[in-house]
C-alpha cells in the first residue's frame, strides 16, 4: 500500500457542498483515491493520549488500520456504496 500526500485542492474543485478543507491528492490518472486518513484527534477521541504518540507509531497505525479495513469491511462497503450510487455492474 503506497503513501498519501495531503495538500489542499483548490476550491474550484470541490463539490459546492462541501467545505474547503485540505484532502489528500486524488489522482485520478493513476486510479487511486483515497478514502480516509487517521488523526491523532482521533486517538484523543477514542480515549488514547495522542500527544505521546510519535509519528512513526501513527504511520504505523495508519498502515494496520488500513490492512484491517481492506481484510474485512473495504468489500462488504464497496458494494453496498457502489450499488447505493447506481453505479453499473458487469455483464457476466
Amino acid at each position: 500500500m503506497g503513501r498519501v500526500a495531503y495538500a489542499p485542492l483548490p476550491p474550484d474543485t470541490l463539490p459546492a457542498n462541501k467545505p474547503t478543507v485540505s484532502y489528500p491528492l486524488i489522482k485520478p490518472k493513476e486510479g487511486y483515491f483515497p478514502i480516509t486518513t487517521v488523526h491523532r484527534a482521533d486517538l484523543e477521541q477514542a480515549g488514547f493520549d495522542a500527544g505521546k504518540v510519535d509519528d512513526g507509531t501513527m504511520i504505523e497505525l495508519a498502515d494496520k488500520m488500513a490492512d484491517a479495513y481492506l481484510d474485512s469491511a473495504f468489500w462488504i462497503d464497496i458494494e453496498i456504496i457502489a450499488d447505493a450510487l447506481e453505479i453499473p455492474r458487469r455483464k457476466q
